[in-house]
């Protein structure tokens, strides 16, 4: 099975930057308590204002369960709302699992 790939897109207001990163940590403790699959994630500052969060999945029906569930939890509800505007989302599969 490969590992799925969620990359998001978003930003953020620039006095909501703070309010975002320090709710980041409760978030993934939501996701790791909650979302079966959840491997890690990482949290990439883009040039312009945006941002791009790389989660991996254990599988893609893992990520179609996560998603279903929204912002189910405080800590994820915390980061969400700190959004300002999703700019893209997409869903890939790793291509270098077999060098893991």
């Amino acid at each position: 099975m490969s590992t799925t790939v969620e990359l998001t897109r978003f930003t953020v207001a620039q006095d909501r930057t703070e309010a975002m990163l320090a709710a980041r940590p409760g978030m993934l403790a939501d996701f790791r308590a909650d979302r079966e699959g959840f491997l890690g994630a990482r949290l990439v500052r883009l040039p312009g204002g945006e941002w791009l969060d790389v989660v991996e999945w254990r599988s893609a029906d893992d990520f179609a369960a996560s998603r279903r569930k929204g912002a189910n939890l405080p800590g994820i509800a915390a980061f969400f709302a700190t959004i300002a505007e999703l700019v893209s989302a997409e869903e890939g599969v790793l291509a270098d699992d077999a060098e893991r």
